[in-house]
C-alpha cells in the first residue's frame, strides 16, 4: 500500500513474481495495479474462493476446477479442469479466436464497403440521382447468403497446427503486438473494398 509503483517496477523487471501469504483483497489489488502502471491486459488464474476477486479484477479470468470447489471457475471468464490446460487455452484456442477475429470483423467491414462503393460509384456516374443500383432482396442475400462461405472459411481457418504452436511459443510474441487488427491492416482492406467496388461497377 505504501510503495504502489516502485513494487510494480521491480515486479515487471522480473521473469516471474510469486506473492504468498496473500489476502483474496491483496491479490485483487496486484492486478489493478499491474493493469493502471505496466498499461499490459492482465490474465488471472485461480482455483479457490479466494482467487474470485482476483479473477474479477483480471481482463481474463481463468478458473481452475479442483479440491476447493468451483466457485473461482463459475467466476471466470474461461474454465479448465486441470492447470496443464492453461498452455492450450492461450496457445492455441486464444491464438485462433484472435487471428479469426481480427479476419472476419475485417472482412464484414470489406463486404459492406464493396456494395456502399458500387452504390456510390453508380450515383455518381447518373448524376446522383437516388436510385438503388440493387433490390432490397438482393441486399439482403448479399449481407446473408451470397458472402456466407467466406464467413465460414475464416471462422473454421486455421494460420498454424496446434503442434507447431506449442513448439514454438515464440508465435505468441507477434500476436501480442496487435498487427493483425490494427490501423494499417484496417486501411488495407478498406483500399481493397475501393478497388474492387469501383471496378465491379465500372467494368
Amino acid at each position: 500500500d505504501n510503495f504502489p509503483r516502485q513494487f510494480i517496477e521491480v515486479a515487471c523487471e522480473c521473469p516471474s513474481v510469486v506473492c504468498c501469504r496473500c489476502a483474496p483483497t491483496q491479490k485483487a489489488l496486484i492486478v489493478r495495479l499491474l493493469k493502471r502502471h505496466a498499461k499490459k491486459r492482465c490474465a488471472a488464474i485461480g482455483d479457490g474462493g479466494n482467487d474470485v476477486a482476483m479473477i474479477q479484477a483480471a481482463d481474463v479470468g481463468v478458473g481452475i476446477e479442483g479440491l476447493e470447489g468451483r466457485q473461482a471457475s463459475l467466476a471466470a471468464d474461461f474454465s479448465i479442469t486441470k492447470f496443464m490446460h492453461v498452455a492450450r487455452l492461450m496457445l492455441w484456442h486464444g491464438r485462433n479466436s484472435y487471428t479469426r477475429t481480427a479476419r472476419l470483423s475485417q472482412f464484414v467491414i470489406h463486404r459492406g464497403l464493396i456494395i456502399s462503393i458500387i452504390q456510390v460509384v453508380f450515383s455518381a456516374l447518373f448524376y446522383f440521382a437516388t436510385i438503388a443500383i440493387y433490390s432490397g432482396w438482393l441486399i439482403v442475400g448479399y449481407s446473408t447468403v451470397y458472402t456466407m462461405f467466406p464467413v465460414f472459411s475464416l471462422v473454421l481457418d486455421e494460420d498454424v497446427d496446434a503442434e507447431t504452436a506449442f513448439m514454438y511459443p515464440e508465435l505468441y510474441q507477434e500476436l501480442q503486438k496487435g498487427r493483425r487488427l490494427c490501423t494499417r491492416t484496417f486501411l488495407e482492406w478498406v483500399f481493397k473494398s475501393i478497388y474492387q467496388g469501383g471496378a465491379i461497377m465500372l467494368l
